[in-house]
């Protein structure tokens, strides 16, 4: 599989460990914050893209009145089936979409909201043109990306043994794509690229990454992110050892009970 695309690649059996693993892991508290922030815009429709399994979606449709629409898309058809597979308190229409080509009208939305995706996205600038293509005038685009991998320490802890594990080719795919857009002049030069004049506001928010034992965040990364795809493509059968000292790894530096570490992410807000 070439790297870009195994990058992007959610199928198989990683939306369920996705799910499973690492919504609650680091993606829950992210997701409550930013209903909120949609919450106090008061939109009449809203577009979420790379809604993933649903977890902002499941939020937004909490959080917002049933008059408020909320349309979720994702690239990966397996992640908008486990999406809609848990279901929302209200109606959600789940739609597969590109976030580079959205096929949906100018002006269409008071709202875009995207958590931690634009990284995944292989021209950013496009992507955010797109996102302001599909806003009213002004309108809000809302969007997370997780800060340096140092600052997300189980994501750090994970990497770090598995380049031990393949050593003449450790899997980077955690630095380099999750956490490898993080510095916020190069997302306000592609947001300007992308259309938006008007500067952008970034807020950093830090939170506790909670889980009962190390293997939770070590199979929630090693088996529940495309890093398994990395993991995988330079031997399947070390799947499961990759995840054990990965394990090993965590307990070894926050130890054997319930783990605690940082997490770290910019949420940045900008107007059409």
């Amino acid at each position: 599989m070439n790297p870009s695309n195994s990058d992007r690649s959610f199928a198989g059996s990683i939306p369920q460990f996705y799910e499973q693993y690492l919504v609650p892991l680091i993606f829950e508290p992210y997701a409550k914050e930013m209903a909120a922030r949609v919450v106090a815009l008061q939109p009449s429709c809203v577009l979420e893209i790379a809604a993933g399994t649903g977890v902002a979606t499941r939020q937004l449709a909490a959080a917002l009145p049933s008059t408020t629409s909320i349309i979720a898309t994702d690239l990966n058809q397996p992640m908008l089936d486990h999406a809609a597979s848990i279901g929302t308190v209200r109606a959600v229409e789940w739609r597969q979409a590109d976030a580079m080509r959205l096929p949906f009208p100018d002006g269409a939305f008071d709202a875009v909201v995207c958590q931690f995706g634009v990284m995944f996205f292989p021209d950013k600038a496009a992507a955010m043109s797109e996102a302001r293509r599909v806003l009213r005038a002004g309108g809000m685009f809302i969007f997370s990306v997780w800060d340096h991998i140092e600052q997300n320490e189980f994501a750090d802890a994970v990497t770090t043994a598995l380049a031990g594990v393949f050593a003449n080719q450790p899997p980077r795919f955690l630095a380099r794509v999750p956490h490898g857009y993080h510095n916020q002049a190069v997302i306000s030069s592609d947001l300007a690229r992308g259309g938006f004049a008007a500067p952008a506001t970034f807020n950093t928010v830090a939170r506790l990454s909670c889980a009962d034992s190390p293997r939770i965040p070590a199979v929630a990364y090693c088996q529940g992110t495309p890093l398994r795809n990395e993991i995988e493509a330079r031997d399947a059968s070390r799947l499961d050892d990759a995840t054990n000292i990965s394990t090993a790894a965590i307990a070894g530096r926050f130890g054997s009970g319930r783990v605690e570490s940082r997490i770290q992410a910019h949420v940045v807000s900008a107007v059409r």
